[in-house]
Formats: structure tokens, sequence, C-alpha cells
């Protein structure tokens, strides 16, 4: 880098800092309290959407079964990409190998994450069989 892109950029993040500073100060100096119209409760409940109206322990059961699908597809890709790399390898000792790591690894997630889920969905059934009225 030479001495005025440094300058640049220590002047940038400077100013970037200064304004992370300064703006929460400006934007919340017109009122004190903020009310329910202010941040928008009231537009939210008007329009019929139920945010909170189910049990915690079905939102946290759908919660974990959106982050346990999202880690499963990451597995998948992740051996997909092993794949394409044992395919493209050209028969070198070294990308073979790279590429059955990251098959057996992917492989290996899945089996984790399949277990975690079937682990968590018998607790958490169980949790909601028990403590239903």
């Amino acid at each position: 880098m030479t001495q005025r892109t440094k300058k640049l950029v220590s002047f940038a993040v400077t100013l970037g800092l200064a304004a992370a500073i300064a703006l929460p100060a400006v934007t919340f100096a017109q009122s004190d309290e903020l009310s329910a119209d202010d941040v928008g409760i009231t537009a939210i409940e008007e329009s019929g959407l139920k945010l909170s109206g189910g049990d915690v322990r079905q939102t946290a059961a759908r919660l974990i079964n959106v982050a346990l699908g999202f880690l499963g597809i990451v597995a998948v890709i992740i051996v997909l990409i092993g794949g394409f790399k044992y395919m493209l390898s050209g028969g070198s000792e070294e990308k073979t190998a790279e590429a059955r790591k990251l098959i057996i690894s992917g492989i290996i997630g899945l089996a984790i994450i399949l277990s975690a889920w079937a682990i968590t969905t018998f607790v958490l059934s169980r949790l909601i069989e028990a403590t239903s009225e």
C-alpha cells in the first residue's frame, strides 16, 4: 500500500467510527420515550400476524429443526464438493485424498446432525407430552 492509500483508509475508518458513535445519539434525540406507534407494534398487531401466539417449547422445537435442516444442507454441500473434487482430481493422489477427507467429513457431519435431530425430537416430544395438560 502506498502512503496515500494508507491515509485514505485510516480516514475512512476514523469517519466510520465517528459515525457509529454519533448516529445513535442523533437518532434518539427527538424524544425521551418511544411509543408503540414509533416502532410499529400497533401496525403489526393490526395486520393479524401471530408472532408470539405459540407455545415456547414448540417454538424452540421449530427453531432447532430449522437449524438442523440448515446444517444438513451444509453437510450435503460438503459431500458434493468432495465428490466434484474427486471427479476432477485426475488421478492425483493428493487431490483424491483431500476429496476423500471431504466426503468422509460430510458423511460424519450428516450422521451427527441426524442423531442430534433424533435426540432433540425425542426429548422435546417427551417434554411436551409430560408438561401438557
